[in-house]
């Protein structure tokens, strides 16, 4: 649930929490948002237990889309590149680049004619 909140976002919101509640209210604080979460969590395990009692083998066809819009989620920009340009390969990654790669033999191709400039069209700028 905090995967993304690091230790100096931790520290900060303990000085709040000191500045806002006080030393007195803080502790009961932090005691009352743990059963809390922990109250939820129990709730939404419970939830999930009894989804997969009730549909079967189904819950996991329910699943599908969410295993894959989380996969989304999780992909960045270099991931997503790998994935879907590569087929996942990412041996450019990790790959020497002081290798020669080697381009199979084709036939040589015709220059293409010059053909000038571009138009220039007046009223589009």
């Amino acid at each position: 649930m905090f995967s993304n909140v690091g230790w100096g976002e931790m520290l900060l919101l303990v000085v709040v929490g000191l500045v806002v509640l006080g030393p007195e209210r803080l502790p009961e604080a932090i005691r009352w948002t743990s059963s809390t979460i922990k109250q939820a969590r129990n709730y939404l395990s419970g939830a999930t237990r009894e989804l997969r009692e009730e549909f079967g083998p189904e819950f996991e066809d329910l699943r599908e889309p969410f295993d894959e819009l989380q996969k989304l989620r999780g992909m960045s920009p270099k991931t997503a590149i790998t994935k879907h340009l590569l087929d996942g390969d990412d041996s450019y990654l990790t790959g020497d680049f002081d290798k020669p790669v080697v381009k199979p033999q084709s036939a040589p191709q015709p220059p293409a004619p010059a053909i000038g400039p571009a138009p220039f069209d007046s009223d589009a700028t």
